[in-house]
């Protein structure tokens, strides 16, 4: 899909993955609704940006988003849903407030929105962008929540491409462990996974996964190697997830 002349819902712009994709969509011709839960005063005067902030985690907040995007620019054309948190812990006790807020955040208001992009467009080209994860694929311990709420959301993807029957693409976004501010919300005194990429990295991905419409975007070739390699050799996952168990527990104490 060409850039040039579309209007643009992005979530998550504050920093990481987020703020490097929409200093990358500014180089086109493009009208960006910037979304996050901070304050992002810096964007105000810029032409191309309409900032909005709100929790995307409630579903008025997601119905008044888009009906601003709608009076501000027309139109959505893509929505690119990047938006979201982990929780690094090892499972102790039941807690429904903290499964709930981080379902509400990773998936239901990444759901409801390509329901929002499907019913607005209905006869329109459009497209909607997820940020996933590889954990989908290859699950960290640690991350049980946040990989449950990645795994739930490309099921739905996966599925949801069958029934739309309309113009619309979904794309999915697959990072590696990424430098970015996420893990500050997961955990300060986590230990960090191998290996790492940076936010610059995922968004050149997804830049060019739009132009080209992927359905899926893998942005580390590392990992891509890796897939293949421990499909030929099952032991060396199974060696890396022992590693990352051990790291949990420690982490734990």
């Amino acid at each position: 899909m060409n850039l040039d002349g579309r209007c643009i819902i992005l979530t998550g712009t504050a920093s990481g993955i987020g703020k490097s994709l929409l200093e990358y969509l500014l180089s086109y011709d493009v009208k960006v609704v910037a979304v996050d839960k901070e304050e992002q005063p810096w964007l105000s005067s810029h032409p191309k940006i309409l900032p909005y902030r709100c929790d995307i985690g409630e579903k008025e907040n997601i119905d008044r988003l888009f009906q601003f995007a709608v009076d501000k620019l027309g139109a959505v054309d893509i929505f690119i849903g990047n938006a979201g948190f982990a929780y690094y812990e090892k499972i102790t006790i039941e807690n429904w407030g903290r499964i709930e807020r981080i379902f509400n955040t990773n998936v239901f208001s990444s759901i409801y929105a390509a329901e929002k992009m499907f019913t607005l467009n209905k006869d329109r080209r459009y497209m909607v962008v997820f940020t996933s994860s590889t954990m989908v694929e290859f699950p960290i311990p640690g991350y049980a929540l946040y990989t449950a709420t990645k795994c739930a959301l490309d099921g739905f993807v996966r599925t949801y491409r069958y029934e739309m029957e309309n113009n619309g693409k979904l794309l999915m976004v697959y990072p590696i462990t990424t430098k970015t501010h996420f893990f500050k919300t997961a955990g300060n005194t986590r230990p960090i996974e191998w290996p790492m990429q940076t936010p610059t990295q995922v968004a050149k991905a997804i830049i060019k996964g739009i132009q080209k419409e992927k359905t899926q975007i893998y942005p580390s070739k590392v990992y891509s190697w890796g897939r293949k390699i421990g499909t030929v050799i099952p032991l060396i996952p199974r060696m890396y997830m022992k590693r990352e168990t051990m790291k949990l527990q420690k982490w734990h104490g």
